[in-house]
């Protein structure tokens, strides 16, 4: 019997018996090159480790801080925000609830970006839109020459959907007085679920709100989205039992949306400021249908809603769709068991929202007991309350804008009966709010005369005015 004796990379050696032989030699050369090898990979893993820092810096060039300037009627407000770059134009998506739906989109002025760590100098920006589908608002550089030091998230490569426990890192921006500095996040995946749109939910805060997640290889994961916020008991001397409130910190966030539900749809870069075409289909009021209602109708196990209401002039309405229609497919297919059931509403409007004027969508419903298939045409939607014209009466303190569609069906009001303006904005201590008006109030009529429309109230309310 012979020894070999092996010299490891940790300056110790180990020895080995043989018997000989010339394959069992060769097996103690192959057993030995492949410690080597273990040892090799775990010096490389702890480089990969170290090179974490090298991953970060040059992923931040993807993303910006975004600031615009909002004219309200009590002057001109700052709002600073984040967002990702997407392509090569400079163009940047960032969160929906950024903007204040109660806006009218001229109030919307001064887009600038901001480089992460400069809060000095600044590259104008236009504002693009909103897409309904995503729910992002875009906005892109004014000079196509600041693009060139902006990198697309898209440039690092989409990785698989995260495991469980896997570990993710994130970018998170300080604000304006804190010169946007970047900062780095880490933290492991604790659930993917789908929300309907599939989502990494992390142990704690791992990215800034609508900034990219990447994986250790620094591969693009997904983008950090809001509205997790973690439910705590607050005590005081007043009420020992403890009150429920939500704390959400608006800069960091704890689910990623993952990479697959975001890079197909980078190209809704909206034509308009308005976000038109946005389709519409008017089933309205959709709730899950109950356990024991399934069961009687043979729903046992399947996704199924019940249709609430459906809304007048619609494309629903127009196809004959009707209230407490038991909605169990879309387009042929079944609708896909989602958890919790309340999922299923934002899935089919998502299905709604990612079409366009003109297509057509099948809906397989239960009626009476009966299955049948409904076919509905989408087409736009009526404006929205950003979308009508709107006045400020300085001397009254308040703002009026037109009668949207929504207003009256928020009101369950007939189209034949739509009409006057909406409250927008009251100024308190002025005579309007004085007098007891508030905050989405409806006008039909001012001092004693209908106002039919925007216009009709806008003339009243000059003539009061002066």
């Amino acid at each position: 019997m012979k020894r070999f004796t092996v010299v490891l990379p940790e300056t110790r050696s180990i020895t080995l018996e043989a018997r000989g032989r010339a394959d069992e030699a060769l097996r103690v050369v192959r057993w030995a090159g492949a410690l080597i090898l273990v040892l090799v990979v775990g010096l490389v893993g702890v480089k990969a480790e170290v090179a974490l820092e090298d991953l970060w810096r040059v992923r931040l060039p993807s993303v910006v801080a975004l600031e615009f300037a909002v004219d309200t009627e009590l002057g001109r407000q700052t709002v600073q925000t984040f967002g990702t770059v997407i392509d090569e134009k400079g163009t940047v998506i960032f969160p929906a609830q950024t903007i204040n739906a109660r806006l009218a989109l001229n109030q919307l002025k001064d887009f600038r970006f901001y480089r992460p760590g400069d809060s000095e100098h600044s590259l104008p920006a236009t504002y693009l839109g909103h897409d309904e589908f995503t729910g992002w608002e875009f906005a892109r550089v004014t000079n196509p020459a600041d693009a060139a030091g902006l990198t697309p998230i898209t440039t690092f490569g989409q990785a698989p959907a995260p495991a469980i426990a896997q570990q993710l890192w994130g970018i998170g921006l300080r604000k304006k007085d804190e010169g946007f500095a970047p900062y780095f996040l880490s933290e492991r995946v604790a659930i993917v679920q789908s929300l309907p749109r599939p989502t990494a939910l992390v142990a704690r805060e791992v990215t800034g709100t609508g900034l990219p997640v990447f994986d250790l290889q620094g591969r693009f994961v997904g983008l950090g989205v809001s509205g997790f916020g973690q439910a705590k008991l607050q005590f005081s001397a007043r009420d020992r039992g403890g009150l429920p409130i939500v704390l959400i910190d608006p800069d960091e966030c704890a689910a990623v949306l993952l990479a697959s539900e975001i890079v197909p749809y980078l190209n809704r870069v909206p034509t308009n400021q308005a976000g038109r075409p946005m389709v519409w289909l008017g089933a309205a009021g959709l709730q899950p249908l109950e356990p024991a209602v399934a069961d009687y109708l043979g729903l046992k196990g399947r996704s199924a809603l019940v249709v609430g209401d459906v809304l007048e002039n619609s494309p629903a309405a127009a196809a004959g769709l009707m209230a407490r229609d038991v909605l169990v497919a879309l387009d042929g297919a079944p609708l896909p068991a989602i958890k919790p059931d309340r999922m299923l509403v934002n899935f089919v409007q998502q299905e709604v929202d990612r079409r366009l004027p003109g297509e057509v969508m099948r809906l397989g419903v239960l009626r009476d007991g009966q299955a049948r298939t409904i076919t509905a045409t989408l087409t736009d939607a009526p404006s929205l309350p950003r979308e009508m014209p709107r006045r400020y009466f300085e001397t009254l303190g308040v703002t009026v804008r037109g009668f949207a569609y929504v207003d009256g069906a928020a009101r369950q009001v007939p189209v034949a009966n739509h009409g006057g303006v909406i409250v927008n904005f009251l100024q308190l201590g002025r005579p309007a709010a004085l007098a007891g008006l508030h905050s989405d109030d409806w006008i039909r009529s001012i001092n004693g005369r209908p106002v039919a429309d925007f216009a009709a109230a806008v003339a009243a309310l000059a003539e009061f005015e002066e």
